[in-house]
């Protein structure tokens, strides 16, 4: 299929922009039992779907084929969840339909009101904004959609989880009931399928989501590491794939806030994008990734809705993302128009399974891989700056002057050694992790110790997370029972009906004759020598409610349960 049945103007518009031939959704929505009905339409992010709409308003925005017809209210109407992806919108219906004569406003939050209201007042074929803002003109006045004759809700399961119902109601009851509407959503579930039978009719369902929900162009990793190595993996990640763009998603403000910190502390060259920063400041980040001032870009998901950046081929979940549409969204802002992506999802060893029950419910086969290592980073380096120093470059005559007084300087090698020096200096020196294997986990768990705890003693209590012991209050009772410092007890390891703690050696005799001379005090805890935890296979753990395992465990617990051995600290003479 070709675009021979679009009006000529957009034909020509599409094949300025390099268009040869529509993409599925594209394809789809252009079939002939599509055109000019409602539409329900599934697809995944990054599969052209701005354009599809664009194409499928043709036939309500320019009916004679030729130009948009002349209009004081806006024909058409394009609500998107974010300001990004509402600017990212408007932007592509420019080049779209501004040969064929439309005007297109634009009113997102955190722009000037005053001025959209300007802009509207002038006449606007097509507006494009975000509910919140669109709703405010409404009510003012300054919108007046009583001529719509398109609306177009583009990421409408996005805006519903966003809790923009309301807007999006006042938004869509304002308008005429013979208007089409179309609706663009990546997922189907039942407020959108509510919303479909409210304000449409007669809708065709079009999904271009096949089975394989993972993008195509799209290849999965996931990266396991210890929670502390979190932030370090981020740098030897970034030093590995040395993306063009690259794009970070953490799930706070906070968080985006101190890892853009750190990372330009390294020297990477970095923005941020947050609810907290301005539109202005949106703007500027936005413009340095595709001015190339920048590389990395650390966001919040839904700061990065919309974003669109063709040099973007490096995602990186810092932080894990809450469902499967989640990771698909982020993983989406690569991979796109039929470019190659990576997205690589940080994985703390204790959340592996549940990354995995994520992965499989969004059918993403991904590749679990070992974090990059220094000496593979260094390794990519040295390839990579052999390419670039090989790579054919013309001199001028100033280069090579240069190049002459260099020689009679200095040797071929002692130059080319300069050079090379001069280019590691100016890359951000990769982090080296811990071993995450099982076989190392262990390993460290057993080898691991403070100062001081080289030779140490086991000591037990006869109460454990079924008595609720809570390491906060059984510290104190430790101190106290055997007179010593908090600083002279070790790990700590809470089991279900016991709990083990480590003193030096050297104290143990002092440690057991103090228990004996405070072992008829006012609490009924005994504490006594042993040989250490069972399975001493993790860090302390705290309190957590009994598990009923075997063949009752499905079923109801009994009405009367059995009470702790006491709801909190045991009371004693104070040190």
């Amino acid at each position: 299929m070709s675009f021979t049945q679009l009006p000529p103007l957009l034909s020509e518009a599409l094949a300025a922009r390099g268009y040869t031939a529509p993409t599925p959704v594209q394809a789809a929505v252009l079939e002939p039992e599509a055109v000019g009905r409602d539409l329900v339409v599934s697809a995944q992010t990054g599969s052209g779907k701005t354009v599809a709409f664009g194409m499928a308003m043709a036939a309500q925005l320019i009916p004679d084929g030729d130009r948009v017809a002349p209009s004081r209210e806006p024909l058409a109407l394009v609500i998107a969840p974010t300001r990004e992806l509402a600017l990212q919108v408007s932007r592509e219906l420019i080049w779209l339909y501004g040969p064929a004569g439309a005007r297109i406003a634009t009113c997102v939050g955190g722009m000037d009101a005053s001025k959209e209201r300007r802009n509207l007042g002038y006449g606007a074929h097509i507006v494009v904004g975000t509910p919140g803002r669109l709703r405010d003109h409404l009510e003012r006045g300054a919108l007046n959609l009583s001529g719509l004759r398109v609306a177009v809700l583009d990421e409408a399961d996005e805006m519903l989880d966003m809790g923009f119902r309301e807007d999006l109601e006042e938004i869509l009851d304002a308008t005429p009931k013979e208007r089409r509407t179309m609706l663009f959503s990546a997922t189907m579930p039942k407020p959108i399928v509510a919303l479909a039978k409210r304000y449409q009719h007669d809708a065709l369902r079009i999904s271009t989501v096949g089975e394989d929900r993972g993008h195509g162009d799209i290849a999965y990793q996931a990266v396991t590491v210890s929670p502390s190595d979190i932030e370090h993996a981020v740098i030897n990640l970034l030093r590995l794939y040395e993306a063009e763009t690259a794009i970070l998603f953490c799930a706070t403000r906070d968080n985006v806030r101190h890892l853009h910190a750190s990372l330009v502390e390294r020297g990477f060259a970095a923005v941020a994008l947050s609810g907290e920063h301005s539109q202005n400041e949106r703007n500027a980040a936005l413009q340095a990734l595709r001015d190339r001032r920048a590389r990395v870009c650390v966001a919040t998901d839904v700061a990065a809705r919309g974003i669109d950046l063709p040099t973007l081929t490096l995602v990186i979940h810092v932080e894990l993302p809450r469902d499967a549409e989640t990771l698909q969204h982020r993983s989406g802002r690569t991979g796109r128009a039929g470019k190659k992506g990576t997205a690589v999802l940080i994985v703390p060893y204790p959340r592996r399974r549940r990354v995995e029950a994520m992965l499989r419910g969004a059918r993403i086969n991904a590749e679990w891989v070992e974090a990059p290592t220094p000496e593979q980073i260094r390794a990519s380096d040295r390839e990579r700056l052999i390419a670039a120093l090989l790579e054919p470059v013309e001199y001028d005559d100033e280069d090579r002057t240069l190049a002459e007084r260099l020689m009679a300087e200095k040797s071929p090698e002692d130059i080319a050694a300069a050079l090379v020096r001069a280019h590691r200096n100016a890359m951000p020196q990769p982090e080296e992790l811990a071993d995450q294997s099982p076989e190392a986990r262990r390993a460290a768990q057993q080898e691991r110790h403070r100062p001081g705890f080289e030779d140490i003693a086991w000591f037990r209590l006869d109460i454990g997370r079924r008595q609720n012991a809570d390491a906060r209050w059984i510290l104190p009772l430790i101190c106290r029972r055997g007179n010593i410092t908090k600083n002279e007890v070790g790990a700590i390891r809470i089991a279900q009906n016991e709990t083990n703690f480590q003193v030096p050696r050297a104290l143990a005799a002092k440690f057991q004759a103090a228990l004996a001379r405070t072992a008829d005090g006012e609490d009924d805890v005994r504490i006594e020598p042993s040989q250490g935890p069972a399975h001493d296979d993790g860090p302390p753990r705290g309190p957590r409610p009994p598990q009923r395992n075997g063949p009752n465990a499905g079923r109801p617990a009994p009405r009367h349960q059995p009470k702790p051995y006491r709801k909190g600290p045991p009371k004693g003479p104070r040190a």
